[in-house]
């Protein structure tokens, strides 16, 4: 099979072109697993991550990769729930214990031995992988391969953050950032909240521009404030700015979710200039939101099949996936990017 493959770990400014396109021997399906013909790949911020060392794979070298979707093609042993043929999607979660008090709680994504796919596990920019069945989740027949890519974790972990946020009808929403996940969260807050006014705060203004023909009520730069406070917030940018500033902008006793696997150093000084008593006090509050789990996957793919809508995406071939990873690194961001198989 043909895959994309990283070697080493270091800043992408560094080197460009961090994965290598490659032929390697075909995986095979274990016990409960199934085999995998990857039909698309969507690309995420995490993989900038993972590339950078922010959050690093256990083991090199790895295929990236965790919006995946593939038909599949074998059966492991014991593996009897997927049929061959079936179309399914692989999300971040790749696997858990299943026995550990979070797990038997439907909480996998706070497993101590939670696995990652494309980090812990090779992902899905590859033309083959394996994955437990258990963690494939049938993919609804009204969305294409590529539509499909980005609801598996934009999609996914945008549905877990607007959950924690505790928000309700008629309250209002900031997002902070607008890439592939806040675009669904709209879209997503349109449909359920039809009362809820949404105001997104980005630093360009393309994407300003994109988050206001979606239905943005306001939409304005990162150190801008909103026009009215906001009950909740939801940031998914990879900086520390971005949360001082969204703090400024809540009601007293409102919520900022942090949807981030990690947050990158360079301006952590940011957090330097929140102000306790202007910013943090009268029970503000900062939650994090921590990978995802099978039920926010599942959920998600059930909402978006009924509604229904889809995602923005651009394609890209797999010997493109560093161009996609480098114009997500510059910013340049209209929906979600997806790498297209032969």
């Amino acid at each position: 099979m043909k895959a994309m493959i990283l070697d080493a770990l270091g800043p992408m400014a560094e080197n460009p072109t961090p994965l290598r396109l490659d032929t390697l021997p075909d995986p095979s399906p274990g016990p409960g697993e199934v085999l995998l013909q990857v039909l698309t790949c969507g690309v995420c911020h995490t993989e900038l991550d993972e590339i950078e060392g922010r959050t690093p794979p256990p083991e090199l070298p790895v295929i990236l990769g965790h919006q995946v979707v593939g038909r599949v093609v074998e059966r492991g042993p014991e593996a009897s729930r997927l049929q061959e043929g079936d179309r399914v999607g692989v999300a971040w979660i790749y696997s858990a214990c299943g026995n550990c008090p979070h797990c038997r709680k439907g909480e996998e994504n706070l497993c101590p031995e939670f696995q990652a796919t494309g980090r812990d596990a090779d992902g899905g920019y590859a033309e083959l992988m394996v994955v437990p069945e258990g963690f494939a989740h049938p993919i609804p027949e009204v969305f294409s391969h590529t539509e499909a890519a980005p609801l598996l974790c934009a999609g996914a972990i945008g549905y877990r953050s607007l959950r924690l946020t505790g928000l309700k009808n008629g309250q209002r929403l900031g997002l902070t950032g607008f890439g592939g996940s806040g675009h669904l969260v709209l879209k997503m807050v349109r449909h359920r909240f039809p009362d809820t006014a949404v105001s997104v705060f980005a630093r360009n203004p393309d994407e300003r521009a994109f988050a206001r023909e979606l239905g943005a009520v306001w939409a304005g730069a990162t150190e801008d404030r909103s026009p009215e406070k906001l009950d909740a917030i939801i940031d998914t940018t990879p900086a520390w700015k971005p949360v001082v500033e969204g703090l400024r902008n809540l009601k007293p006793g409102g919520r900022l979710v942090i949807n981030a696997i990690r947050k990158e150093a360079g301006d952590k000084e940011a957090l330097l200039d929140l102000d306790y008593a202007e910013d943090l006090w009268m029970e503000r509050e900062i939650k994090s939101v921590a990978n995802v789990a099978r039920r926010d996957v599942s959920e998600f793919l059930e909402l978006a099949a009924r509604v229904p809508f889809s995602p923005e995406t651009q394609e890209f071939a797999l010997d493109e996936a560093n161009t996609a990873l480098q114009e997500l690194k510059q910013g340049k961001i209209r929906g979600g990017k997806v790498l297209v198989m032969e």
